[in-house]
C-alpha cells in the first residue's frame, strides 16, 4: 500500500515521533542537542521554533522520519519549523489532503504554496490564442478546492514559455507567425486578470514564479522579479503577486536584498536554495544569513519554502539541513 494514502498511523511511528526507541540518542540542532530518550523519559530539551517560516516539503525528513507525509510533517513541526510546502499537492487524494490540512492545524503549522497550475514549453498565457487557456481557469477552480482542504492561502502558477520557434522549424502552430514581445506581455496580463477574478472572493493568492533560463528553464516566459512586479502592477490585485525564489534570481540577475526592496510590495511568498547545487544555505555563494536578518527587519510572516535538495544524502544530510537553517535563522 502507498504510504501516502494509509488511513491509520501506526503507534510504533507515534512512538519514533514522541522520542521512542527508534530516535535513541541524539540529534546536534545548531548549537543544542535535542535528546530523544526511551520512551517516559521524555525529552532534555525540545528545540526552539524557528523565527521565520521556513517551510520544508515532503520527503525532506524521509530518513528521519519514514515515507508518511503525516509523520514527516510530525516530525518537523518537532523540530522547530512553523510552515510547510507540496508542490505535488494537487496530485495526492482529496481525503489525504485532508489529513495534511488536519496535521498542519494540530501542530500549529502554516500551509505554503502547491502548484495550482505549470506550464513550461507552452505559451499558453502569451498567445490570446492558445487552447490551453480555459485549461488555466478550471485549475484556478481546482486549486481554490485544494486550499479549502488544507487551509492554504497561496499556490504558484508558472505561465507557461514565451511564442517561440518549434523543433520542426516553424514559429508556431496557433497563428503562424511569432507574436512581438509587448503583445506577448498584454495576453498574459489579460488572462492573469481573469484567474483573479475567480480567487479575489476566496481571498486566495497566487503567485508567479520567475524561472532562470541559464540553468534550469530556458525559454519561460517569465524569467526576472523585475517583470513579474511589472505584470502584477498591470493586472493589480491583491489575488496576483510574486513567488520570490531568491535561488533563481541570484542565477538570473543577482543582488538578491535590493531586488527584493524594489519589488517587495508586489512579493507574497519566498522560497530559498542556495547557488551553484540548489542545495541547503552555507553550500553555495549567497550569504543568507544576511539576507533572513534583512527579510526579518521587513516582516516575520513571509514562508519561506525549503525548495532544493540536501546536499548530503540520509540521516546525515538531514540533520546537517537541519543545522544549516539554525545557523541562518536570525533569531
Amino acid at each position: 500500500m502507498n504510504p501516502l494514502m494509509k488511513e491509520e498511523f501506526s503507534s510504533d511511528r507515534r512512538r519514533f515521533l514522541m522520542g521512542g526507541a527508534a530516535l535513541t540518542g541524539a540529534l546536534a540542532i545548531g548549537s543544542k542537542l535535542v535528546a530523544q530518550t526511551p520512551e517516559g523519559a521524555g525529552e532534555k530539551e525540545a528545540p526552539a521554533k524557528f523565527s521565520l517560516r521556513f517551510a520544508p516539503h515532503p520527503n525532506t525528513f524521509k530518513a528521519l522520519a519514514g515515507n508518511d507525509i503525516i509523520d514527516q510533517i510530525r516530525f518537523a513541526a518537532g523540530q522547530g519549523f512553523t510552515a510547510w510546502e507540496d508542490n505535488g499537492l494537487p496530485n495526492r487524494p482529496p481525503e489525504l489532503q485532508k489529513k495534511i490540512g488536519a496535521a498542519l492545524r494540530e501542530h500549529g503549522m502554516t500551509m505554503g504554496v502547491f502548484v495550482g497550475y505549470g506550464n513550461f514549453d507552452e505559451p499558453v498565457f502569451v498567445r490570446s490564442d492558445h487552447p490551453k487557456r480555459d485549461e488555466v481557469l478550471a485549475k484556478m477552480k481546482q486549486a481554490v478546492e485544494i486550499c479549502k482542504r488544507v487551509g492554504a492561502k497561496w499556490f504558484t502558477v508558472v505561465p507557461g514559455s514565451v511564442d517561440q520557434q518549434h523543433k520542426d522549424g516553424k514559429w508556431n502552430q496557433y497563428g503562424g507567425s511569432r507574436l512581438r514581445e509587448g503583445v506577448q506581455t498584454a495576453n498574459a496580463i489579460d488572462l492573469l486578470r481573469r484567474c483573479a477574478e475567480i480567487l479575489e472572493p476566496e481571498n486566495l493568492v497566487m503567485v508567479l514564479e520567475p524561472l532562470n533560463w541559464e540553468a534550469n528553464h530556458g525559454g519561460v516566459f517569465l524569467r526576472s522579479t523585475d517583470q513579474a512586479y511589472a505584470l502584477c502592477k498591470a493586472v493589480n490585485s491583491p489575488s496576483c503577486k510574486i513567488l520570490y525564489d531568491m535561488y533563481h534570481e541570484q542565477i538570473t540577475g543577482g543582488n538578491i536584498i535590493s531586488t527584493f526592496d524594489q519589488c517587495r510590495s508586489e512579493i507574497a511568498y519566498l522560497q530559498t536554495g542556495d547557488n551553484p547545487g540548489r542545495k541547503e544555505p552555507g553550500t553555495g555563494e549567497m550569504n543568507y544569513a544576511n539576507i533572513f536578518r534583512h527579510i526579518a527587519k521587513v516582516s516575520r510572516e513571509f514562508v519561506i519554502g525549503m525548495e532544493h535538495g540536501n546536499s548530503k544524502p540520509g540521516k546525515e544530510g538531514e540533520e546537517a539541513l537541519i543545522k544549516a537553517y539554525r545557523d541562518v535563522d536570525p533569531g
